[in-house]
């Protein structure tokens, strides 16, 4: 039997994983069959992963406004790092894997499996919220968790870091493609599978190492990642441009008893700065008037001598029409007729030797 795995990026309703919340696409009556792993509060977690780090990193601070009050409120109203992430795992489909079924049992206890090793494989990954939903249409594994990582150089020594936890467990990013949740999920994956294959499923792959993103997500990541990369271009280039109207609008003063006029320090950096530019731009300019001069020489040698070839070609071509090639090529060929007629006579007479030696005094009169 050979099944698919589906490794994918979960929403992370914690009310909705633990049936606080019961969506239409719920069989109550199948509730009862969920398996919950860990449903713990959140907060405590955070108390308890990062509270002695908070306290270390608030007695160093000698400004008040750089101690953090609470690290749950500084971590979900900031904008690098999430609460949490969740992870949903799935084996098959509702076509051949579907609740109610024996397949569907036999995906439950494979699932089963493969997460009571979970929070061992992950030491960085503290998991608060795991799920086996039986309810819905296919068996399919919930796993909440706070990524986190010690020792660290800056912030608190123990911090949230989605990053740093995957590093160290071994997973390095390289391109795009091949980030560090990128290769975790797919270690995941081939860890599930070698369950499968404990059960007599064979792990079916048609999917890529993006599969843990939907379409959608992983396009609209990429134009997320495009617009930073044009918004950042243009963020270089508004600081390089020099405002034109602002140098017009500078006003200079004259100083007392003197020829001299005075500038305020911001005018005089931007007079300097549009000097400095301008004369990177002559600088250029010269380079290109340089290299101008030099292609137009080359082209007119060229055409000067394209005007050679011409002349020698057209006076070839007098010349030949000047000679009668048709005329000298009869001739020719009458002379070699007469030659044979007269060796044939020559041989007819007895007297051929003549004729050969007559033909290597030739040959040597050529050598010499």
């Amino acid at each position: 039997m050979r099944r698919t795995i589906s490794g994918m990026v979960g929403k992370g309703s914690l009310t909705h994983n633990n049936r606080d919340f019961i969506a239409e696409n719920i069989d109550r009556s199948r509730t009862a069959d969920n398996i919950t792993y860990l449903h713990e509060d959140l907060r405590t977690v955070y108390t308890e992963l990062f509270g002695a780090a908070l306290e270390r990193y608030n007695a160093k601070q000698k400004r008040s406004d750089r101690k953090i009050a609470d690290y749950y409120e500084h971590i979900r109203t900031g904008k690098q790092e999430k609460l949490f992430h969740e992870v949903i795992f799935q084996i098959g489909s509702v076509k051949n894997t579907a609740v109610g079924t024996p397949e569907g049992e036999q995906a439950k206890a494979v699932l089963d499996e493969f997460m009571c090793s979970f929070q061992e494989r992950n030491p960085h990954l503290r998991v608060f919220s795991a799920h086996l939903h039986m309810d819905e249409a296919t068996p399919h594994l919930h796993i909440d968790f706070v990524p986190f990582t010690t020792d660290s150089k800056r912030g608190l020594d123990t911090r949230v870091s989605m990053k740093k936890a995957l590093a160290a467990q071994g997973f390095e990013g390289g391109s795009r493609g091949d980030t560090e949740f990128n290769q975790w999920i797919n270690a995941e994956k081939q860890t599930l599978a070698q369950v499968m294959e404990r059960h007599g499923i064979e792990w079916e792959q048609l999917g890529t190492h993006n599969e843990h993103l939907s379409v959608l997500d992983f396009k609209k990541q990429e134009r997320q990642a495009e617009v930073m990369t044009l918004e950042q271009s243009i963020a270089k280039l508004q600081k390089q441009q020099v405002d034109i109207k602002a140098v017009e609008n500078i006003d200079a003063k004259n100083v007392p008893l003197s020829s001299k006029v005075m500038l305020e320090r911001q005018d005089y950096q931007m007079l300097l700065t549009a000097a400095q530019k301008y004369v990177v731009q002559e600088k250029k300019s010269g380079r290109l008037e340089k290299l101008l001069k030099a292609a137009e020489k080359t082209i007119a040698d060229l055409k000067t001598k394209l005007a050679g070839v011409i002349r020698e070609r057209d006076e070839l071509k007098s010349i030949r029409s000047q000679l009668n090639v048709g005329k000298l090529e009869q001739e020719n060929c009458e002379l070699r007729q007469s030659v044979k007629w007269y060796q044939s006579v020559l041989e007819q007479q007895g007297l051929s030797h003549m004729f050969g030696k007559q033909k290597q005094q030739r040959q040597v009169t050529q050598q010499r």
